[in-house]
């Protein structure tokens, strides 16, 4: 993983971290040929504006320190499930039955899968 990347995945990590974001995963997909993106970056909140300032912080975070642009981004309207696209990474936001009936985690089982601590 290039410094870029892990860069961006910190950035990513770190704005999950300050709205509260938890059951972080992070899922290593760089061994994979088939893979869309050499990482995946997954995480919950606990309610549709919560999912939402998630996102928003993760996009201000990364455009402020690190001056990258998501390529893309949608989920919003309803707020259950964002996903915003680094190239690099794409990074989930859930809410916790819309993660659980998506299973991610499930269908990447074949990556490396790395859950990261709560921090409260």
């Amino acid at each position: 993983m290039t410094n870029n990347v892990a860069s961006l995945e910190e950035t990513i990590i770190e704005a999950i971290r300050n709205r509260k974001g938890h059951k972080i995963t992070d899922i290593d997909l760089s061994g994979l040929q088939t893979a869309p993106a050499s990482a995946f970056i997954v995480c919950q909140g606990n309610s549709t504006s919560q999912v939402s300032a998630i996102a928003d912080n993760i996009r201000e975070e990364v455009r402020e320190k690190l001056h990258i642009k998501p390529y893309n981004y949608d989920g919003y309207r309803n707020s259950q499930w964002i996903v915003i696209d680094y190239g690099e990474i794409l990074v989930h936001v859930f809410l916790p039955e819309t993660r659980e009936f998506y299973n991610i985690e499930d269908l990447w089982s074949d990556a490396k899968v790395s859950e990261l601590p709560d921090l409260d």
